[in-house]
């Protein structure tokens, strides 16, 4: 009891603020000259990630997670440093071309592996609970993330796709598909358990590769990917709102989680008049990339793991006062 009362005296989202300010400097200064997709990547490792560890942080654990959970806990700020001299390393030092940017990204490779051998643990640990399978298949795609990372970095082609594709498929891989299983599996812990939510699961697990696979192979299969991926979506916000509703909770919890709920719709929302704005003010896709992108990542992603933070923080708060 002592211990969880002098942890909750440090504010709560204190691990955060080192990378945090990193990204700030790295969003606002004209010395890091790094395309958008790289930019995303180092808010995914300096920001994200260290928030989906600060939402573990309230799992159950295991002995074997305990011991992977330290392990990426301490090691989470020196490979996102890793990450950002990586891509200095190839945009503003010259060395692009050479092993040297691989090499430094290797310690990314072996974060991701840990939060996937987590999810491995998660899964096995929790035999039969689809929620569960659902949070351990979005930290698997961690690692995968950080493979297409990796090779980004050595500046390799795979399956006759290029870097350029590779960097945006570590950038799906760390965002979309790697959160909203993980969102999923957090809200099939709490809801009544509904007939259509295995379902739900099943796509959030088969969505992401059908995208990955048809961004290299096949456009067709990239959309059909796109748009069950998006319906996923759209359920899981629409229940979430329902939930919220009918449930009062950690007033910060909500408002965070309203927002992002909000943020994805604005998403649908600009998608949908992107052929008017295009034809009206010669709006290009490259001018749409960056407002989809910040919505989705600032929007539906951060402030939808704050937002289950503060909801996890709350219910381990009344768990220890009904002890107490």
């Amino acid at each position: 009891m002592h211990r969880f009362q002098k942890k909750m005296m440090r504010p709560l989202f204190a691990p955060m603020l080192p990378g945090g300010i990193v990204i700030i400097l790295i969003f606002s200064l004209d010395y890091f000259q790094f395309e958008l997709v790289e930019k995303f990547l180092l808010f995914a490792a300096f920001v994200i990630v260290p928030l989906v560890i600060l939402l573990l942080d309230y799992d159950e654990k295991s002995t074997h997670q305990r011991t992977i959970y330290t392990a990426m806990k301490g090691f989470q700020f020196p490979a996102a440093l890793l990450v950002l001299v990586s891509v200095m390393s190839s945009k503003i030092w010259g060395l692009e071309g050479t092993s040297i940017p691989g090499a430094l990204s290797l310690g990314w490779l072996l974060l991701t592996l840990l939060l996937g051998m987590y999810g491995i643990a998660t899964i096995g640990d929790h035999k039969g609970k689809i929620a569960e399978i659902a949070i351990g298949a979005g930290l698997i795609y961690f690692f995968i993330g950080g493979i297409w990372f990796t090779l980004y970095q050595y500046q390799l082609n795979l399956f006759q796709a290029n870097p350029d594709t590779h960097a945006l498929s570590s950038v799906h891989f760390h965002f979309s598909s790697a959160i909203v299983p993980i969102f999923i599996g957090i809200l099939g812990r709490i809801m009544t358990k509904k007939s259509w939510y295995p379902w739900v699961v099943a796509i959030d697990i088969i969505g992401p590769i059908l995208i990955a696979i048809g961004m290299i192979f096949s456009k067709p299969i990239e959309y059909i990917g796109v748009t069950l991926f998006a319906c996923n979506i759209a359920i899981y916000t629409t229940y979430l709102l329902t939930y919220l509703k009918r449930n009062p909770l950690h007033k910060k919890a909500a408002f965070f989680l309203v927002l992002s709920c909000l943020a994805f719709y604005s998403v649908v929302v600009v998608s949908m008049f992107y052929p008017l704005l295009k034809n009206r003010f010669d709006f290009t896709i490259l001018d749409f990339i960056p407002i989809y992108g910040s919505l989705h990542a600032f929007g539906f992603v951060l402030f939808g793991l704050i937002g289950w933070v503060y909801m996890a923080d709350s219910f381990k708060q009344k768990n220890v006062n009904r002890k107490g």
